[in-house]
């Protein structure tokens, strides 16, 4: 059976629905995306849905191999369209996330980043357990103001405990420091990329709408049943 025959009706009308498989105008469309593209409706790029339909099927088995083995992945996605599906997606399987802003060394500086964790987490357990009562009012309000300031940067990331085997990002325009740490460290890259992209720049592109939430929400969404379901798969084996 071929990828266009696996791809039903019901699942064409989903992706048209949720916007899956809009791109941008054709004057911004990526030399290397025009393979996926099936058709163009008043200047807007339409994507081939076999192709979204063969891409995820493809990143899901990767990260389903790495899960399976162990890995650890860092999901990535700081625009306000992807933040809740990213975190819901890290969620799920306990992975390691950023939501916020991306920091820069957060993988080539790992040994600076599992520091600043380090005495995030000290910090956050101290006030925890009352700890800091110990000191003036003063310091309790620094420490307070501290914390919050670090939360937003660091707690999605407490589970980042080394190097991650892969990174997921939503949006690789947007996350430019985050694909050139990974490139850097040849970690490899799960991303959703868009018709303004190459798809080319990472090695396991989901090729679909990157900026409309409900589109980003039904590819994450899409992707985590189709690892659970190839989990439960191995696990009755």
């Amino acid at each position: 059976m071929t990828q266009r025959e696996m791809v039903d009706e019901k699942m064409v009308s989903e992706m048209a629905q949720v916007g899956v498989i809009f791109g941008h105008k054709k004057s911004k469309t990526h030399p290397k995306m025009r393979p996926y593209i099936g058709a163009n409706r008043n200047e807007i790029e339409l994507l081939k849905p076999e192709a979204v339909f063969d891409k995820l099927q493809k990143a899901g088995a990767f990260l389903r191999e790495k899960i399976n083995n162990g890995g650890l992945v860092l999901m990535v996605g700081t625009l306000p369209t992807s933040q809740e599906s990213v975190k819901n997606f890290a969620e799920a399987f306990k992975f390691p996330h950023v939501i916020t802003r991306y920091l820069g060394g957060t993988l080539t500086n790992f040994k600076i980043m599992q520091k600043r964790l380090k005495y995030y987490q000290d910090l956050k357990n101290k006030k925890e357990k009352g700890e800091l009562g110990k000191y003036t009012k003063k310091e309790q309000l620094q420490f307070a103001k501290e914390l919050k300031k670090m939360e937003s940067k660091f707690e999605g990331l407490t589970n980042l405990t080394r190097i991650p085997d892969a990174l997921f990002i939503v949006d690789i325009a947007s996350h430019d420091i985050a694909l050139r740490e990974a490139k850097r460290l040849k970690i490899p890259i799960v991303a959703i990329v868009d018709t303004n992209d190459n798809p080319h720049t990472v090695e396991y592109p989901i090729i679909g709408n990157d900026h409309a939430k409900a589109s980003i929400d039904w590819i994450i969404g899409k992707m985590i049943e189709l690892i659970k379901a190839e989990k439960k798969e191995v696990s009755a084996q």
